[in-house]
């Protein structure tokens, strides 16, 4: 079952180091499809059109994924950016997040295991400084109630973080809820033991 929560980029990060005269600048921002990526990448590009190399990788999905996945040495020896770079990010916690380091070459030749280590060090560090935020799937659920239960309805629903979005009010009272996925089928199981069956509960579909 594809993970419904996990850590993504609130915002775009960059930092930039300087190994041996040559610049690496690492910036980092949030891609929920290898479309959005790619677009990412390519902005990157045009902003560091001069740059000696503009290296990258990304990762759509929970944190730790490989089926949507990318990367590019880009003109680099073969596996010292990219790939240094994807481990970096499968190994940071994060799902749905691209990276792009550019590199101005200063010089002095880094030889591949310097490439790689540099690499990598560019990366860390904008991840290190990245803020992060949650990507949650959402749900909604319909609810039908009793005016008497609204209270304690309520309470149940702060418990399970879920959020009126819209009421009714005629003989009983209807309401849909949105809340995390995985919080569904326990908000379900407390309102039935709550009313014994007189909260009705359906529709749950994504937002």
């Amino acid at each position: 079952m594809p993970q419904a929560r996990y850590p993504i980029p609130a915002a775009r990060c960059r930092r930039e180091i300087e190994i041996k005269r040559s610049r690496f600048i690492a910036t980092i921002e949030a891609a929920s499809d290898a479309t959005t990526a790619q677009a990412f990448i390519a902005r990157i590009k045009g902003e560091f059109s001069d740059a000696s190399h503009n290296c990258w990788a990304y990762l759509c999905g929970p944190p730790g994924s490989s089926d949507r996945i990318g990367l590019s040495d880009d003109g680099e020896p073969h596996g010292t950016a990219g790939k240094p770079l994807l481990t970096a990010l499968q190994h940071s916690g994060l799902g749905d997040v691209a990276l792009v380091v550019t590199r101005y070459f200063g010089g002095t030749k880094l030889g591949k295991g310097g490439l790689v280590k540099a690499y990598t060090e560019a990366g860390q560090t904008a991840l290190e400084q990245l803020p992060r935020g949650e990507k949650i799937a959402w749900r909604l659920l319909q609810l039908e109630l009793p005016y008497t239960l609204l209270k304690p309805l309520e309470l149940q629903l702060n418990n399970h973080e879920a959020r009126v979005v819209e009421r009714q009010f005629s003989e009983r009272i209807n309401l849909q809820v949105k809340l995390p996925e995985e919080q569904i089928r326990l908000l379900t199981e407390a309102l039935n033991e709550l009313s014994s069956g007189q909260i009705g509960v359906w529709g749950s579909h994504t937002e």
